[in-house]
């Protein structure tokens, strides 16, 4: 039997001095806020385009003007990160065929090709889960087939091997895992640089040229960015 697509964007209301803190400096508050509502309007825009059954923003502040007819908003839930992604599996897609797939707002050149192979993979035979490894350790994107709150419950977040401790945690519940393709995220100005050359047409690289321009350029580097806590995103 087919099934269609349900998406979760996990997010945080894009607010100067809540959002994207660890790229000030040499951002401001306010460039920095506004970098993540790019990243998000173009994670949305890439949802949008996407086939789906259902699309939901679980959110952690009040919707705006970022967000576009077509999107559900669930309240994000949990005291910390890994409470909130169970919360979200939880209140989304425990009654979702096939399951769901989820996103956050930091991986803005993701495409709707890219969402495309996600659900692909995560309907594949045998297949329980999906997961998307991002270089710094962390990852962009997590599918399931299988809602268990204790598949996250407890895992630390934000740090450099939170994605192979995630990894672990599903294999441990004995779930069939499928790798998605790596993705950086946005975390530092070096990510958001990066991210930009990979994707110069999204309106995060344009929204980032003007904001350069403000305070003058530096050489990016492509290491992965270090981990460290940011309030739930």
């Amino acid at each position: 039997m087919s099934t269609v697509p349900t998406w979760i964007v996990i997010a945080k209301a894009p607010r100067a001095g809540r959002s994207k803190t660890r790229l000030c400096p040499p951002c401001t508050p306010q460039q920095a806020a506004d970098l993540a509502e790019a990243a998000l309007g173009d994670t949305l825009a890439a949802v949008l385009a996407a086939p789906a059954g259902r699309r939901v923003v679980v959110l952690e502040g009040e919707p705006g003007a970022w967000l576009p007819d077509g999107f559900e908003v669930v309240p994000q839930r949990g005291d910390g990160l890994d409470e909130r992604l169970a919360g979200a599996f939880q209140d989304v897609a425990a009654d979702a065929t096939g399951g769901a797939v989820l996103v956050g707002m930091d991986t803005p050149q993701v495409t709707p090709g890219d969402l495309a192979d996600a659900w692909a993979a995560l309907q594949a035979d045998g297949t329980d889960a999906v997961l998307g490894h991002a270089p710094d350790g962390g990852y962009w994107s997590i599918g399931l087939r299988v809602q268990d709150p204790a598949l996250f419950v407890g895992l630390p977040m934000s740090t450099e091997h939170t994605g192979a401790d995630q990894e672990a945690r599903l294999r441990a519940h004995d779930l069939s895992v499928s790798l998605l393709p790596e993705r950086r995220d946005v975390d530092l100005i070096d990510d958001a640089r990066a991210v930009a050359a990979l994707a110069p047409d999204t309106r995060f690289a344009r929204t980032l040229e003007r904001t350069v321009a403000t305070f003058g350029t530096t050489t990016p580097s492509d290491a992965p960015s270090p981990r460290t806590p940011e309030p739930t995103r």
